[in-house]
């Protein structure tokens, strides 16, 4: 990472910490720890409440499962495996004494993005200079959480300054995928998404501003919640700009399950503190309608979707049609960039100094080129470029044109806009089409390889668009990539629905990144979009999706050492 000297001394000791750690864990063993790999965060709880399983049985079984995990991903930051025993072994003896469960949780194994501060542990979140800055407290998350009985025991890597969806930094090094070692588990709550679909963690929380969530979830085949903001608090979660609340971020489970993510919601929708944040409102039990009206769409009509993500959306509408529900094609409004073009033109508005500010003597990452270049560019030069570019690619021009520096009036007409787009879109989908929810594509390709992001970040612009217009999402693994179905066709060039002709080009032209031989048995989810404060009809709708789907192999259990493929 330090091209012209060794590791600094505060890294190596950093990572030394984080070895020694791992090195306590037991050696997996599939007769002694698979099972309990194998059940759900509600079937932990049950067999613990029967006294089939201890607190203690179960976290050895994770630890062992997260260091496997760690070898083959570099998943991991801060390793607390011995908080954790203290903390399962506290719960054991308790309910020796009492025959009652602490809570929700009680021994389910938590893992944590690095953002989340826990007390006496650092959150570098991959900045060398963040090192040896522990916390001084738990987050109000981090407390509900433990409070409920789950016994967090590592946290998770993450991207250079969060803003990119290839996780990776100097600190912490490069997450890879743990179905192909040649492509990223995503971001930035990529290290959750990693350890999650390898059964190291029972359960996560993630966060998300632009897709960070939701992005993992699709790359590795799990289940995932980004809520709308003010139902979680974020207080204790850090921040490379914390002040910047324009597009806000939110907290969210990951895990393997739609039934454990609604745990997690039940634990921490609407519980607060003194700040008086979030809103209060707790999880409230909902009952859905017999038949729900689903739009869906293939095509944003900015990067159109791969032949195997459009398969993923248009099987899961065949699926719901099959169990009597309603599905109705759905145009997004507006021009299919508009949201990014919107976070875009709001993001850059400080030319991202408040992201980088925090680098010091870290080399920036090449993820975040194409991210950053905008604001780089003089204006002259950047208004040349795009007037040249427009008459290729018109699309690529106008977001070029949006990454710059803004004056404090500008950067106020562009929220105003995202205001107006939000209620435009809310009136579309809702009031005039009334929608129970939406089916759409996470992102127009399976996980990129790595280094995709270095100029393919706007791939982001199918999640980005549902924190623009503030809408809960959920995630649901769907199918794999198969090249003898996703092959892209002469037909799939031909149709309206197409977009920028430079990022389709990088897609799918002659050095095509999407290369279903290459991305054979990758994962590929939908999102599921919900009406505002309706994070629990969207969890609902999940479950209706996820049992209309049927067995798939996704879940506790379906990940094995040997399924990772080579680089």
């Amino acid at each position: 990472m330090w091209p012209f000297s060794g590791q600094p001394p505060a890294v190596e000791a950093k990572l030394a910490a984080r070895d020694a750690a791992l090195s306590t864990a037991g050696e997996f063993s599939e007769t002694e720890h698979q099972a309990y790999l194998n059940a759900t965060a509600t079937e932990i709880v049950s067999r613990i409440g029967k006294g089939e399983w201890t607190a203690t049985q179960v976290l050895e079984a994770y630890i062992a499962r997260a260091a496997q995990a760690q070898k083959l991903t570099l998943c991991l930051t801060e390793v607390l495996f011995e908080q954790a025993r203290a903390e399962a072994k506290q719960l054991d003896e308790d309910f020796a004494q009492t025959k009652k469960l602490k809570g929700p949780l009680h021994g389910v194994p938590v893992s944590l993005k690095d953002m989340f501060q826990v007390s006496g542990v650092d959150s570098t979140i991959g900045y060398t200079s963040w090192i040896n800055r522990p916390a001084k407290s738990d987050a109000l998350l981090v407390r509900l959480l433990r409070e409920a009985g789950a016994v967090q025991f590592v946290k998770t890597n993450v991207p250079q300054t969060l803003l990119a969806f290839e996780c990776s930094n100097p600190l912490w090094g490069r997450a890879l995928n743990p179905w192909s070692a040649a492509h990223t588990p995503g971001g930035s709550s990529g290290g959750e998404g990693a350890l999650l679909a390898m059964d190291g963690s029972a359960l996560g929380v993630g966060t998300d501003i632009g897709g960070s969530i939701r992005i993992p979830a699709h790359y590795c085949g799990i289940y995932a919640l980004k809520p709308g903001w003010g139902r979680s608090s974020t207080e204790g979660t850090t921040s490379p700009n914390p002040g910047f609340e324009a597009i806000r971020a939110v907290n969210g489970p990951m895990g393997r399950s739609v039934e454990d993510l609604k745990i997690v919601a039940q634990v921490l929708f609407g519980q607060r503190n003194s700040n008086y944040f979030p809103a209060p409102v707790p999880y409230r039990e909902i009952s859905l309608p017999k038949k729900l009206r689903f739009g869906y769409y293939t095509s944003d009509h900015f990067i159109k979707a791969s032949p195997v993500c459009r398969r993923a959306v248009l099987e899961t509408v065949e699926a719901l049609r099959a169990q009597g529900h309603e599905c109705v094609g759905f145009k997004l409004p507006g021009p299919g960039y508009s949201a990014l073009s919107l976070f875009t033109a709001i993001t850059s508005a400080d030319g991202y100094q408040g992201l980088l500010r925090h680098l010091g003597p870290d080399p920036k990452e090449s993820a975040m080129f194409l991210i950053t270049l905008g604001p780089k560019l003089p204006g002259f030069l950047r208004c040349l470029a795009a007037w040249a570019i427009s008459f290729y690619d018109p699309i690529f021009a106008h977001l070029l044109t949006q990454s710059r520096h803004k004056t404090v009036g500008e950067f106020n007409d562009y929220v105003a806009l995202k205001l107006e787009y939000e209620r435009e879109f809310r009136k579309l989908a809702w009031e005039e089409q009334k929608f129970d929810a939406i089916i759409a594509p996470v992102q127009a390709i399976p996980a990129v390889p790595h280094h995709g992001c270095d100029n393919l970040s706007p791939l982001a612009a199918s999640t980005v668009q549902y924190n623009i217009v503030d809408s809960p999402v959920g995630i649901v693994p769907v199918t794999r990539v198969d090249p003898a179905k996703d092959a892209v066709t002469a037909e799939w060039f031909t149709g309206d629905d197409h977009g920028s002709r430079i990022w389709e080009d990088a897609l799918y032209g002659k050095k095509a990144v999407y290369d279903p031989v290459k991305m054979q048995g990758l994962p590929v989810g939908v999102q599921v979009v919900g009406l505002p404060w309706g994070e629990e009809a969207v969890l609902a709708m999940m479950d209706v999706v996820d049992k209309a789907l049927g067995p798939r192999g996704f879940g506790p259990g379906s990940w094995s050492p040997g399924d990772q493929k080579s680089g």
